[in-house]
């Protein structure tokens, strides 16, 4: 494959500026910016972490930005996608590599300040990896919260690129590129809306902060998430009405279930008396949720997130495969994480485990599986 020609030493410099201060500014704004603090669930060691959560404010305030500049200045995000993008790439494949090496010196440094060690039988590279702290802060700001915004914001930003581009190519937006943005912008609008949610997910409570983490959110999630884009960005056909009608069923279906089920299931958490669908949660031995979309399968918010991911994907149409490599990715990785997950829970909840799998018979598909 050849090397783009846009990829250059300078425009990697460039972008490499750019990004980060792209980043230092959703840092700087998530400091200065109200938020609502949330006590977290308890971590592995028993402490619960006070985090301060305004990534809605920082949403609105980049559409305030972007559509401002673009209304008053004549902004255009296009240059992002057709000129910039595999700068910006490697711009945040060598952040994310400086980001980790930063956090994994300075997680050392204090470790030892402390007394601690590395955990036993893992390697310098795999802590590396896996990171040298669970909860690192900079300015009072939890690091590994704060990753979320330059990720999905950057996305978002990634995503509109691709409209800015196509409607300057053919001075419209196919119903494709509408439903692509449209979907991704309930995506995040939902996202933002239940942030607190953020704070009972395991990467938050038990994942140390390393660069598998901050290489999947600062590269991973903004560049890969968007591919479906560089098809949709050429296409010129609209798609027909009841093809728009019938991804949008299918978007609207797995949001619906995907942010339902973990909402339902971060609420439990917090207050096992919250009602779902109306009614006090059934729990079984006082452990385990047995109401709501976790009564029906064990693991209904991944068959949600993927019904989500096979929509955007499907805006593209099905001419070409790569539109859905983030859904086929997501597939294998959610399956076998459905797997990891169920073997955990039996080793950790034994016969209650088994008795819950016996009224919540199927993983993610019901009746099928």
């Amino acid at each position: 494959m050849a090397i783009p020609s846009t990829l250059t030493l300078s425009s990697v410099l460039w972008a490499t500026l750019g990004l980060g201060g792209f980043i230092g500014g959703l840092f700087l704004a998530t400091m200065i910016l109200p938020g609502k603090v949330h006590r977290g669930l308890p971590t592995p060691a028993g402490e619960r972490r006070y985090y301060k959560l305004n990534g809605m404010a920082l949403w609105v305030l980049t559409h305030m930005v972007v559509i401002g500049a673009t209304l008053t200045l004549g902004l255009s995000l296009s240059p992002l996608v057709t000129t910039w993008f595999w700068p910006l790439l490697v711009a945040a494949n060598l952040i994310s590599i400086a980001a980790s090496l930063w956090l994994y010196l300075g997680g050392k440094r204090r470790q030892a300040a402390a007394g601690e060690s590395r955990p036993a039988g893992e390697s310098a590279i795999a802590e590396f990896w896996y990171g040298a702290e669970l909860n690192p802060t900079l300015a009072g700001v939890d690091l590994k919260i704060f990753a979320y915004q330059p990720s999905l914001i950057g996305l978002h930003v990634l995503v509109a690129a691709f409209a800015y581009a196509q409607y300057e190519s053919l001075g419209t937006l196919t119903p494709q590129m509408v439903l692509y943005q449209a979907f991704w912008w309930l995506y995040l609008y939902t996202h933002y809306r239940d942030e607190p949610g953020l704070t009972s997910m395991w990467d938050v409570i038990a994942e140390r902060f390393g660069f598998m983490l901050v290489w999947g959110d600062l590269t991973l999630v903004p560049f890969f998430y968007c591919i479906a884009g560089w098809t949709l960005m050429g296409q010129s056909a609209p798609i027909s009405s009841a093809e728009g009608i019938a991804l949008s069923a299918l978007f609207l279906f797995g949001l619906w279930v995907f942010r339902g089920a973990n909402k339902q299931k971060h609420l439990f958490k917090l207050d096992r008396s919250t009602p779902i669908w109306g009614r006090t949660p059934e729990v079984l031995g006082d452990r385990l949720l047995i109401s709501g979309f976790w009564g029906i399968g064990r693991k209904l918010n991944y068959s949600g997130e993927l019904c989500v991911y096979l929509a955007i994907a499907a805006t593209a149409g099905c001419g070409s495969l790569e539109p859905y490599f983030v859904f086929l990715w997501l597939l294998s990785l959610l399956l076998h994480r459905a797997w990891r997950d169920d073997k955990r829970c039996r080793a950790r909840y034994g016969a209650l485990w088994e008795e819950y799998c016996a009224r919540a018979r199927f993983k993610m598909i019901p009746f099928i599986y």
